[in-house]
């Protein structure tokens, strides 16, 4: 069947664009390769479908989940079928056997949300848990920090069912009675059978035994003895080579009780890794490792900064954070008491200052534990967002030693990084001897390579030597696979070849990983192959932190490491439209892949400013979460303005764009005239009329003009103490807000003033609405206008002070961006919300009990910009407050996002996924807050229920209110 007709009888996606499969390009590895198609499957009937496809038309087929494999085992040059956006229902869950079965696709967090109401969860916890898929776990054989006691994927999978290669269906699981005669594939299981009981020696011989080893195919779970044979777990760890999955059986078990967490300082690197075998002792939960590289650039992303100050003490050389789980406060007291005297009988316990000591931090509380879990699973993206052109590079990443050799392993390797010129960044599972090490290196230099090729060589060597693995968690791929043989000996090597071409004899599935690979260190699989180039790019901001031969934009967008943390589903704000559509083109990492393509022309001439780059960044609702949340920084707001100003350029503007972008110019001249701008709201059918013409959806009503709209005249003081920004929404739409601001500033006896502009024309603005339709030579110039009026009260000291998040927050994020010579940054440093002046001024305000819950949701720059803690701690000013806070992404409007024809309905999905639904649950005399007028619109658009800003509320609550 060929490829093009495959498209008739698949209920999926098949997919052959360029853009499409250039996101498909790529995982987490170093590794680029172009596949021929992606498919998107719906059920099993598409995977089977696609497989006879891939068979006739000589394809292979590789599986791919959260695309986050480290080592290259997600990329190949045919059919790439992705199981995560549809294939991904969870089939039984069994809570009395302690079981389910699930298809490959299931994120793993999806899996353990669904069983916590059951008391149950799977416990191979990775770091990618908000991404990664059973399947890819599966195949992976994936390991996870409390391996410990719960063991690798392999320990707690069950059964799979599969088909091969020729299209064959089975399940493969445990084997009773040795052969098998009743069974789809009894051939190839008997065969495998025989394999294990004619070399059980070798296999015995040649396998390390250790916890973790992962690398090649699961030889010794053929071998007799020890109960019945799961041909399963010859499977997981196969990384696609052997068969399809199409459904796991996995062991579940019962939920983790409350947790105590020890922080272990240690003065010295070598110091820390000679502890664990004495701290694994304990018998903890885990044993996790945290270098001083690891901890100083954690304190430089906003999103970790106040974890690591809350829990480090001084300035350790390494930390070791030891997990407890006995069941009972009691017990985990115990546990606390116990290591602290262990520390100490080893010599460290707390004394002096500087690395001369080491001693224990015990930490409780589980919030707090939480966020330090999120620190160290962030690890890899921490470490790779090093701004300069080398970067922490994965080859030798998870090599496993025995606990009494890690001390000396890890000096040994240590030295073989600093004799190439090098040094590695060290973290993860000290329990099991595990330790993710990445030496810093430019792979887009040969030398480099060649660096890479020699320590992997040194490297292997030594774990040889001490009789390690040299996969140790995230697989072979095409990182490891052509190590196997130095690792195992031709010997089993030669068994790894008979056992894939006995599964796959015309090697389709995911050739050149395991068996036969290519060489580790071949360019031309690189994502940076010797001819990478990148032209030369005018952009409109200043991308400058980003240093180095490859800096600039180009090295901004270069950052995202596709690790995938923007793909989860849960939790914080990133990545809101790929929350709705599942779809890799709408997730930041589908979009820096995208721009990373077309800037150095492998998506053919004009990429930058084609249709399908428009189609790629269209869903982007300039949120900022990404900015914040993805730890190594890809702004993807901003960069989507450069994408809009280069089609902009050549293309120029449409009337939606127009209408939108110069509001707050025709907004003086539209505010006298009210009772016409609101007419479309108001007039039966005209909406549908003019929603062609003018881009907005026929569905939404515009935000109504007021007939009264602010002047800066009404709030005007000599020698002010606070300056209020008055921005274009609230000016001219919801003035109350502006109004009311005033009054709380005034109740807390400060003379306010509005910043006025220095040329006496129209009103003063961000130019944020400039920069949401690519006009940034004009938004400059509006900020120009703005710094203007606003860098004498800044030099003076006077805050700031703003209502709408996404004007006032450019002040800080995007104008310092576009006007670089220092002006911008002096303003922004007096740039506050309201909520945040009155807290962080420590203001006093007369206020008194309302006596009515409140509901907030916060504005997506709120959470970007870490406000969100001032905002709760400003309402938390109003006695007897009850504030309670909606977990959300997006609201879904995002300015002109939600009103727009063409998205409206994304718009509205991102609303009900937590928002409205929240909003609609809410008693009817609950206070509805949000600061942000597009958030406003969209709660009152869904639900009926009016949306106020915090200083209406704060209004409300002073006791004299006629201020």
């Amino acid at each position: 069947m060929p490829l093009d007709q495959l498209k008739y009888q698949f209920s999926g996606e098949i997919l052959t664009d360029a853009f499409t499969r250039g996101r498909y390009s790529t995982d987490a590895s170093i590794y680029q390769m172009m596949p021929t198609a992606v498919a998107i499957p719906r059920s099993k009937e598409d995977v089977m479908a696609a497989l006879s496809m891939a068979r006739a038309e000589g394809l292979s087929v590789t599986g791919r989940g959260g695309g986050t494999s480290q080592c290259g085992q997600t990329v190949n040059s045919g059919l790439i079928i992705d199981n995560a956006r549809h294939f991904n229902r969870i089939l039984e869950i069994d809570v009395e056997g302690r079981r389910a079965i699930v298809e490959p696709g299931v994120v793993l967090d999806e899996l353990n949300r669904a069983l916590k109401p059951h008391g149950l969860w799977f416990p191979v916890d990775v770091s990618t848990a908000s991404r990664a898929t059973i399947g890819g776990m599966a195949a992976n054989n994936s390991c996870g920090g409390r391996s410990l006691r719960y063991g690798t994927m392999r320990s707690n999978v069950l059964s799979i069912d599969a088909i091969l290669a020729d299209g064959t269906q089975a399940r493969f699981g445990e084997v009773q009675g040795g052969r098998l005669s009743n069974h789809p594939a009894a051939d190839i299981i008997n065969d495998m059978l025989r394999i294990g009981a004619d070399h059980a020696e070798l296999i015995d011989a040649r396998f390390p035994k250790l916890n973790r080893r992962v690398g090649g195919y699961n030889l010794d779970a053929l071998i007799p003895g020890g109960g019945a044979p799961n041909l399963s777990h010859l499977l997981v760890g196969s990384e696609g080579t052997l068969a399809y999955f199409t459904a796991i059986e996995l062991k579940l078990w019962p939920l983790v009780g409350e947790k105590v967490l020890a922080v272990c300082h240690f003065p010295s690197f070598y110091q820390a890794m000679d502890a664990t075998q004495h701290l694994v002792a304990l018998d903890p939960l885990s044993v996790e490792l945290v270098d001083d590289t690891m901890i100083a650039l954690s304190r430089q992303i906003p999103l970790f900064r106040r974890t690591i100050d809350a829990v480090v003490t001084g300035e350790p050389a390494a930390l070791l954070l030891v997990e407890f789980d006995e069941g009972s406060a009691e017990g985990n007291a115990r546990k606390l008491a116990e290591i602290e005297a262990r520390m100490g009988e080893l010599g460290f316990s707390w004394q002096g200052t500087g690395r001369s000591w080491g001693g224990v931090t015990p930490i409780t509380d589980q919030r707090l534990q939480s966020q330090i879990a999120e620190v160290r699973k962030s690890g890899l993206n921490i470490m790779m967002s090093m701004k300069e052109d080398g970067k922490p590079v994965s080859f030798v990443e998870d090599c496993a030693v025995a606990l009494p050799d890690l001390a000396d392993y890890t000096a040994r390797l240590t030295e073989v990084f600093e004799r190439h010129g090098t040094r590695g960044t060290w973290y993860a599972h000290a329990s099991v001897g595990c330790l993710h090490v990445r030496p810093v290196l430019n792979l887009k230099l040969a030398e480099d390579v060649q660096k890479m090729r020699s320590i992997a060589e040194e490297a292997f060597a030594l774990v040889a030597e001490y009789k390690g693995s040299h996969s140790g968690e995230h697989g072979d791929g095409i990182v490891r696979s052509e190590f196997h043989e130095r690792m195992y000996g031709t010997e089993v090597t030669d068994l790894f070849r008979k056992v894939k071409d006995r599964f796959d004899p015309t090697g389709v599935m995911n050739p050149g990983k395991i068996v036969d690979p290519p060489k580790m260190d071949d360019r031309s699989l690189f994502r940076y192959p010797p001819d990478y180039r990148v032209a030369p790019l005018k952009t409109q901001f200043d991308w400058s932190a980003w240093t180095g031969e490859g800096g600039g934009f180009q090295g901004a967008v270069e950052m995202c490491n596709n690790n995938g943390a923007c793909r989860k589903l849960q939790g914080g704000a990133m990545c809101p439209s790929y929350r709705v559509t599942r779809n890799e083109r709408d997730v930041t990492r589908g979009r820096a892949n995208s721009l990373r393509l077309a800037i150095s022309g492998q998506l053919g001439p004009d990429a930058l400013t084609s249709d399908a780059m428009a189609e790629t960044m269209k869903l982007c609702v300039s949120c900022k979460a990404c900015k914040r949340e993805c730890p190594t920084g890809v702004d993807m707001a901003r960069m989507k303005t450069e994408v809009l100003a280069a089609r902009v350029a050549k293309h120029g503007l449409t009337l939606h764009d127009r209408l939108v972008g110069y509001m707050p110019r025709y907004a003086p001249l539209a505010a006298r005239m009210p009772w016409l701008m609101n007419l479309r709201n108001k007039i039966p059918g005209l909406a549908k009329l003019t929603e062609g013409l003018t881009g907005f959806a026929a569905t939404r009503d515009l935000p109504t003009w007021s007939h009264r709209p602010f002047r800066d005249s009404e709030v005007q003081a000599e020698r002010p103490d606070v300056i209020l920004f008055a921005d274009a929404f609230n000016r001219y739409f919801e003035p109350e807000n502006l109004r009311a601001a005033a009054r709380v500033l005034k109740a807390a006896g400060l003379k306010v003033s509005v910043a006025r502009p220095t040329d006496g024309g129209r009103p003063l603005d961000c130019g944020r609405t400039l920069l949401s339709v690519g006009l940034v030579e004009e938004a400059r110039a509006e900020a120009e206008r703005l710094i203007a009026a606003l860098l004498p009260h800044a030099e003076a000291g006077v805050p700031i002070v703003g209502l709408e998040p996404s004007s006032l927050l450019t002040l800080r994020d995007e104008i310092p961006a576009l006007i670089t010579d220092g002006r911008a940054g002096i303003v922004a440093e007096q740039a506050l919300m309201l909520e945040e002046y009155l807290v962080r001024a420590k203001i006093a305000l007369p206020l008194q009990p309302l006596g009515r819950k409140i509901l907030l949701h916060g504005h997506c720059h709120q959470k970007a910009h870490q406000v969100m803690p001032d905002v709760q701690a400003a309402l938390a000013m109003i006695p007897e407050a009850e504030v309670e806070v909606v977990e959300t992404s997006c609201c879904g409007m995002a300015g002109a996002f939600g009103y727009n024809r063409e998205t409206v309905e994304v718009s509205l999905k991102m609303a009900e996924a937590n928002l409205l639904p929240a909003v609609r649950a809410a008693d009817e005399t609950t206070l509805i807050v949000a600061d942000g007028t597009s958030c406003r619109h969209q709660i009152a658009d869904g639900t009926g229920r009016r949306a106020v800003h915090v200083a209406r509320i704060l209004e409300m609550a002073l006791l004299d209110r006629g201020l």
